[in-house]
């Protein structure tokens, strides 16, 4: 990826809706070949930039540019060569999943073969199915499919497992993850937490039409917050007085004093010592949970709310 001019770009993008600014002035790049992330609440302006970013939308200001073209200019040229899963997707019912893939398909001058991208997708026993008759997992899957017609260099995902059961959020993640070896480019906006952790490369956290924060997910961990918690459990109650070990903050014991909790810049390092040191005095160890801040911990901590909220 080095080298080589970034898939997205925006520049003091803002948008605003009468005297409300929903976009207010954001920064970033989308690198080629790379999963990128925007990641917020409802209503934090993820969807508007998407949208814009697309062409389905103006800017108020600011410069964009999607694949080298100005999508307020250059539309036309831009959709051949990008795909697009909206947040919801909505087509008439007795329309079959063949019939959708050949209607999508006259939009474009190139599409890759239908039976494959079926076959792809896990649609192809589902071809002459009407559309009301598919589930919701099937109906993603067919939205995914439409996105994929043009064989695009980047593609859009608006929620792409919104509403969904666990297992077949795990399903999207799997062919999210294929596009990725592909060498696809690909901008998804979630409000799961575990979805853009396991799915991105880098995210941009979203709050209020601001981007508050941007990088890799260890990236915005480590940057703020900085440390992980170490818990740990024992069959018999812990000697006090508990001494400091290394990288860490005091230990806090729990009220059985069989427990201890301890936050350490350097975990593995902590946790050594900490293990040693139970050892040493002869205790059974029964439990140990190592946890490091999360997004979730990462946007509580800018913000002060949930990313649900």
């Amino acid at each position: 990826m080095t080298g080589q001019e970034p898939a997205v770009r925006a520049r003091d993008l803002r948008k605003c809706y009468g005297d409300f600014e929903a976009v207010v002035g954001i920064d970033f790049e989308v690198r080629t070949g790379e999963i990128f992330g925007l990641l917020g609440p409802n209503g934090a302006g993820k969807t508007t930039t998407v949208e814009i970013l697309e062409g389905l939308r103006p800017r108020t200001s600011g410069e964009v540019s999607v694949l080298g073209c100005d999508p307020d200019v250059q539309l036309t040229a831009l959709k051949e060569r990008i795909g697009v899963c909206l947040q919801s997707t909505n087509l008439p019912d007795k329309i079959t999943v063949l019939e959708a893939l050949t209607l999508f398909s006259a939009f474009y001058k190139r599409t890759v073969d239908q039976g494959r991208l079926l076959e792809r997708l896990q649609l192809r026993e589902k071809r002459d199915v009407y559309y009301s008759r598919l589930s919701g997992g099937q109906k993603q899957r067919l939205a995914l499919a439409l996105a994929l017609l043009n064989d695009p260099q980047l593609v859009f995902l608006d929620e792409p497992t919104a509403g969904l059961d666990p297992q077949v959020r795990l399903e999207i993640h799997s062919l999210i993850e294929e596009l990725r070896a592909d060498r696809r480019t690909i901008l998804l906006t979630t409000h799961y937490i575990e979805e853009a952790e396991r799915l991105c490369d880098r995210v941009a956290i979203l709050d209020e039409g601001r981007i508050i924060a941007l990088g890799t997910p260890r990236e915005l961990q480590e940057r703020t917050l900085g440390q992980s918690l170490i818990e740990v459990r024992c069959a018999r109650p812990l000697p006090e007085p508990v001494p400091a070990f290394p990288d860490a903050d005091e230990a806090r014991p729990g009220a059985d004093g069989c427990t201890l909790a301890i936050s350490s810049s350097r975990p593995a390092r902590t946790l050594m010592e900490l293990v040693k040191w139970i050892d040493q005095r002869g205790l059974e160890l029964e439990d140990i949970h190592l946890k490091r801040p999360t997004l979730e911990d990462v946007f509580l901590k800018l913000t002060g709310k949930s990313l649900r909220e």
